[in-house]
């Protein structure tokens, strides 16, 4: 294909999956998908070889091409005109049970010539606890309902809708789903090009990030980083070290995970799809976002997980925090090795957690990752400035969903925001500062049960080139909003709380890029 004419496909084919998401979000039901964006969706070639993503959610976009593939293989033969596939089993290329992925064929005359799949966070599928994210889970039981690849039918749908604590929610966003991918395949196939000029987008993909790596060194470096607990238990609370070896030959790249510690008797374990898909971002990211994210992009790109590490985990194990809190770290301990690679185009460490915050009460469960700080950014290539301040209260790195809005958050449940801001000051010194992270209090109306998934309460966000790291993150409970009996709460933990309680969060700051007192 020329030029032009590759450059138009990609775009619309972009365009079809961007419609997706919006249909998606649209037509949800749960403030987690209609306001917070918590959902993604992607388009497949036949064969099931990532084809284009819209900018939704990194670790879903990553880790979606192995669902679909589990997917294919399971019913891709058998399945029909009409009908969907639907799982969330963590250990077939999904992330964690929260997160349903609808995989839909899209038929031609001479049959299936693409696939299209969406994925979105329900906010509660069963579990020991609401929201489905128990902090003292260590296996994947407790989590709540696992499912392998199977048709979408009426009866499927009622076990997904049984297995809520939120029924009517889970029948309304599972029916967004299946709407936006109908069009999606609609879609698809009113813009589907000649046979062949598929094959040429993923192609492309692929002369573009080997063009990208061949301007890198050759050579081998390292970088770890930890996480700071697995559970709130007291012999949980100990570190776990993620180690990589990131090596650059020709125009390749392998990121080596070899030495990361086994996988832990808690809920914070990622499965490898969940590790490939923070490969993928980290990559990308530094390289140039403009490289198209096809699956062509990622076959110069070689992972090794050891399988039974907490980077590719093995059933039975608790995997919730997998999605939300080891892929944050994969991706810090990614951009660490790539910074001694290039080190003018990768900024400090950002936040690096997703501060899960769930609530649940008689009829009603909540979900939400807090936003926090940016790291400090080196100078733009060509800009002729000076570095970047990281921004400040905003989601990095894995996720890229948003914070419910106050109004939307007091209308869908028993809760009352008594303060939201910034927290200032808590970004890391620097030439360029990381930006500050946010302080929210929450009074429950009615009792209800909490669960927190955080990380970066012990360990700092590092900052580069001589700044300084950022603030830690800190979580508190104010029973009956008393600030004289207020009580640190640990990074994870399930607690009971009566209502008038108030559960206070403050966020990490990024880490500060480059010597304090030389920025502009």
């Amino acid at each position: 294909m020329d030029p032009a004419a590759l450059a138009i496909l990609i775009a619309r084919l972009t365009g079809v999956a961007h419609e997706m998401g919006e249909v998606l979000r649209r037509a949800a039901f749960s403030p987690n998908i209609k306001e917070r964006a918590d959902c993604s969706a992607a388009l497949f070639t036949a064969e099931g070889t990532l084809l284009v993503q819209a900018e939704h959610i990194p670790v879903h976009l990553g880790s979606m091409p192995a669902s679909v593939a589990a997917a294919i293989e399971a019913l891709g033969p058998k399945v029909a005109p009409g009908e969907q596939i639907l799982l969330n089993d963590p250990f077939a290329g999904g992330t964690h049970l929260n997160d349903i992925t609808l995989v839909t064929p899209v038929f031609g005359p001479a049959g299936v010539v693409g696939w299209v799949a969406n994925r979105a966070h329900h906010a509660d599928l069963g579990g020991a606890a609401p929201g489905s994210l128990p902090a003292d889970a260590t296996e994947i039981q407790q989590e709540g309902l696992r499912i392998p690849p199977v048709r979408l039918t009426p009866e499927v749908v009622a076990i997904v809708v049984a297995s809520s604590r939120t029924p009517v929610e889970r029948a309304g966003d599972l029916d967004a789903q299946v709407g936006a991918n109908r069009l999606g395949a609609e879609r698809f196939l009113a813009v589907l090009p000649p046979p062949g000029d598929l094959d040429e987008v993923v192609a492309y993909g692929e002369r573009r990030m080997r063009a990208a790596l061949a301007d890198l060194p050759d050579g081998t470096w390292r970088f770890e980083d930890v996480l700071d607990s697995f559970g709130p238990a007291p012999h949980q609370q100990e570190p776990t070290t993620i180690r990589l070896a990131l090596t650059v030959r020709g125009d390749e790249i392998r990121f080596d995970f070899t030495g990361t510690d086994p996988q832990r008797a808690g809920n914070v374990n990622a499965v490898e799809a969940v590790t490939t898909s923070a490969v993928a971002w980290a990559l990308r990211s530094v390289l140039d976002p403009t490289i198209p994210s096809n699956g062509g992009g990622l076959r110069p790109v070689h992972v090794v997980a050891p399988s039974g590490s907490v980077v590719a985990a093995r059933p039975p194990a608790a995997v919730g925090a997998g999605n939300v809190e080891v892929s944050q770290r994969v991706a810090d301990v990614c951009l660490g090795a790539l910074a001694q690679v290039v080190p003018d185009r990768v900024p400090a460490a950002s936040q690096g957690t997703m501060n899960n915050l769930l609530l649940g009460g008689d009829g009603w469960v909540s979900y939400e990752t807090v936003a926090g700080g940016q790291g400090g950014r080196p100078p733009r290539p060509g800009s002729g400035g000076g570095p970047v301040p990281g921004m400040s209260g905003v989601h990095t790195a894995m996720t890229n969903t948003r914070n419910t809005p106050t109004e939307a958050f007091e209308r869908a449940f028993p809760v009352r925001v008594r303060r939201y801001g910034l927290r200032r000051g808590s970004g890391g010194a620097g030439a360029a500062p990381g930006g500050d992270g946010i302080e929210r209090d929450l009074e429950v109306l009615e009792p209800a049960t909490l669960s927190l998934i955080t990380e970066r309460r012990v360990s700092r966000p590092w900052g580069l080139a001589g700044g300084a790291p950022g603030a830690v993150g800190e979580n508190w409970l104010l029973p009956g909003g008393d600030e004289a009996r207020a009580e640190r709460l640990p990074d994870k933990c399930t607690i009971h709380l009566q209502a008038g309680d108030v559960v206070r969060m403050s966020t990490p700051g990024g880490g500060g890029w480059g010597p304090q007192g030389e920025g502009r």
